[in-house]
């Protein structure tokens, strides 16, 4: 497999094509995790791809890695979600090509919003903080109520209303660009940073 080959770019027009095979990579990697993410369905998908908000991994014409912003609390917040890999490209540096990608579409696009994720994957974890994200708690991140209603197809939603919305199997993270001087180069991690993904494996490890 040559990797050289492999093209990670902004989608365009001709990629919602592709818009099926998304959703349903999407779908197979939450069953593979077990936890669960929010369904999406083609249209959606689409159009993403169409008001420029999504990224792809293209090996010539085949599909094999996807990603897309989305925007909350009108434009203040930004998340990067859908990371998908194909199940053949996976373990080759790929999804961090992607998330790096859309991380830096989302400030091309708005420089002056919060970035944030929840994820329950600890490579995410790993990722988000090479760019300079931080772990925070939920009342951090966006009260938009469109956005916790995207938590409704996910397999843990019942967790997070027990909690009244405050914590979840999911960790937030956040990217504010006015505290972040700069951003971290890739490999190189603070130690606070370095902490929390030690505490995150031992609780992985206990699960």
């Amino acid at each position: 497999m040559n990797m050289s080959q492999i093209k990670v770019e902004p989608a365009r027009e001709e990629h919602v094509a592709h818009s099926e095979r998304i959703c349903e990579l999407i779908y197979e990697s939450a069953l593979q995790r077990g936890t669960g993410i929010a369904r999406r369905k083609p249209e959606y998908i689409a159009a993403k791809i169409r008001s420029g908000k999504a990224v792809v991994a293209m090996d010539g014409d085949k599909l094999i890695g996807f990603s897309y912003i989305e925007c909350w609390g009108h434009g203040d917040y930004v998340a990067t979600s859908g990371l998908i890999v194909d199940p053949e490209y996976r373990h080759l540096g790929l999804a961090a090509r992607i998330k790096e990608a859309t991380f830096a579409l989302a400030r091309d696009r708005f420089p002056y919003a919060k970035l944030f994720s929840i994820t329950t994957s600890l490579p995410v974890m790993k990722l988000n903080s090479r760019m300079g994200y931080r772990p925070v708690t939920f009342s951090e991140l966006t009260d938009d109520e469109e956005f916790w209603h995207g938590c409704e197809g996910c397999v843990n939603y019942d967790i997070l209303l027990r909690n009244k919305r405050r914590m979840c199997l999911c960790t937030g993270m956040l990217y504010d660009p006015a505290t972040s001087a700069s951003t971290p180069k890739p490999g190189r991690m603070a130690p606070y940073k370095m902490l929390f993904l030690n505490v995150v494996k031992r609780l992985f490890r206990v699960k």
